[in-house]
């Protein structure tokens, strides 16, 4: 993917072409970031959520994430929009704001992560301008449209506020996160992820996404189930967190030693 085609990325998604697949990283290694941008993926997220970036690292993250070829985007912590647009000020292409509840909560995101007339983003993108290698104008112009503002939908309130929140200008698309989902509407009694009650959830947060013109994206657990959530129509999935697909690797280099040593 050449430097244009990372910025083509908002583009791709928001017109539904073909189904994509991201890795999602915690730890917060920019080597580990890029090692994994060396493979297949789509997109490359930061989970600043509940993974351990702070903005240093994060930055040089969607560096490296850039120099594989791939665009970056960011999950940031609860309610914290300041880092969103100094995420994209550092050049990720998107941003994912957890507990997006409202059409209130979505305007929020939007006035931190767009231009004016859409949002009131703060001027400041000398990273985004050197990788983009756009002028100090151009950019301003084409931002909104390079880069994306993803609701997260993983509450009651939430999906029952689908439509509000995606009719909100500036929001793109929205991320669905399961396992939360599933934990709210069972009034906290477990989380089931793969539920038959989210699964329908899930294909009617789709639906709703196409009544709007808007994209879908949710975290998935494994392949097998990223596979499942491209085919309700998703444009972005998650094939598991960095350190499932790291311990299952080391697992099955282990198992496959044993197993030839032992004749087996």
């Amino acid at each position: 993917m050449s430097a244009g085609e990372i910025d083509g990325f908002a583009d791709r998604i928001r017109k539904h072409q073909g189904g994509m697949i991201s890795a999602w990283v915690g730890i917060p290694d920019a080597m580990l970031v890029n090692h994994l941008a060396q493979e297949a993926f789509d997109a490359v997220v930061l989970d600043m959520q509940h993974g351990m970036w702070d903005m240093p690292a994060a930055a040089n993250a969607v560096a490296q994430t850039r120099l594989a070829g791939k665009p970056a985007i960011a999950r940031i912590p609860v309610g914290d929009f300041a880092s969103a647009s100094r995420l994209l000020d550092a050049g990720a292409s998107g941003i994912i704001a957890p507990m997006i509840n409202s059409a209130e909560d979505a305007r929020a995101l939007v006035r931190t992560t767009k231009y004016p007339p859409l949002g009131e983003r703060s001027w400041g993108p000398s990273l985004a301008l050197n990788h983009m290698g756009l002028s100090a104008d151009d950019y301003l112009r084409s931002a909104n449209d390079l880069t994306v503002a993803i609701a997260m939908v993983e509450t009651r309130a939430a999906l029952d506020a689908i439509d509000g929140i995606l009719g909100v200008t500036g929001i793109d698309g929205i991320f669905i996160g399961p396992s939360d989902l599933s934990i709210a509407l069972s009034n906290g009694d477990q989380v089931a992820p793969n539920a038959a009650e989210i699964d329908s959830a899930m294909q009617h947060a789709v639906a709703r996404c196409r009544a709007h013109g808007k994209f879908a994206c949710a975290y998935a657990g494994d392949g097998e189930r990223a596979g499942e959530l491209l085919k309700y129509g998703f444009d972005l999935v998650i094939a598991g967190a960095e350190t499932v697909q790291l311990r299952a690797g080391a697992r099955r280099a282990i198992n496959a030693a044993r197993r030839i040593a032992s004749g087996s």
